[in-house]
């Protein structure tokens, strides 16, 4: 059964100083806030109201660091936005979305909320914001620096050299073979297999391979 907490204990998961800029949302707007486990495909989910449930419901990972917790709230409120304005007639991730959610993070540069290396990934990310902050390679990078899996020893595949070996989240074994532009193809220890990863995609090294000097 889900526990319902007052709004206040989003101060524990936005960086410091951004809950009185978020919480006039939730004040002008009836929104059903979930604060969910890890989930691996998405960051964040927003659903229209139904009849069933009129009200808009919003989640969010709980174990992403404030400032990816931040800003795929903020990625979900411009949904919520984009409905309201448009309904159903637009895309869920077109100009309309893009436009929505530049105007809603655009802000918040600017005013120490983010480390400067973080808000100049933000403001090339806001040229042309994609539907997942996984698939905007320096944005990814730059939150990664101040992920807990970070501190845990994880890294991003891309940091490793070529012949490095390291495990996945699922605790299978893998070696780096060849760069295939922004994905590397990996071999699986256990099968042989070949499999592509994404350069963002977090692992924990096992081996590497020193690079010549």
């Amino acid at each position: 059964m889900k526990q319902e907490r007052p709004f206040e204990v989003l101060k524990t998961f936005l960086p410091e100083n951004t809950y009185e800029e978020i919480i006039p949302y939730f004040r002008e707007h009836t929104i059903y806030l979930s604060i969910t486990r890890q989930r691996k495909t998405i960051l964040g989910d927003y659903r229209r109201p139904s009849t069933d449930k009129p009200y808009h419901q919003i989640s969010v990972n709980g174990n992403l660091h404030p400032y990816s917790f931040l800003i795929t709230l903020l990625h979900e409120l411009a949904h919520m936005f984009t409905y309201l304005r448009y309904k159903e007639q637009v895309l869920p991730h077109g100009q309309e979305w893009k436009h929505q959610f530049q105007q809603m993070l655009r802000p918040y540069l600017g005013r120490n909320f983010f480390p400067a290396d973080i808000e100049k990934a933000i403001a090339n990310y806001l040229k042309n914001p994609k539907a997942s902050t996984c698939t905007d390679i320096g944005l990814y990078k730059a939150l990664h620096q101040y992920s807990s899996a970070k501190d845990k020893g994880w890294c991003l595949v891309g940091d490793l050299p070529l012949g490095a070996i390291f495990k996945t989240a699922e605790a299978k074994s893998y070696q780096i073979i060849a760069k295939r532009r922004t994905r590397y193809q990996c071999e699986e220890i256990k099968t042989g297999k070949m499999y592509l990863f994404p350069m963002v995609y977090e692992v924990y090294p096992i081996h590497t391979i020193p690079t010549s000097l």
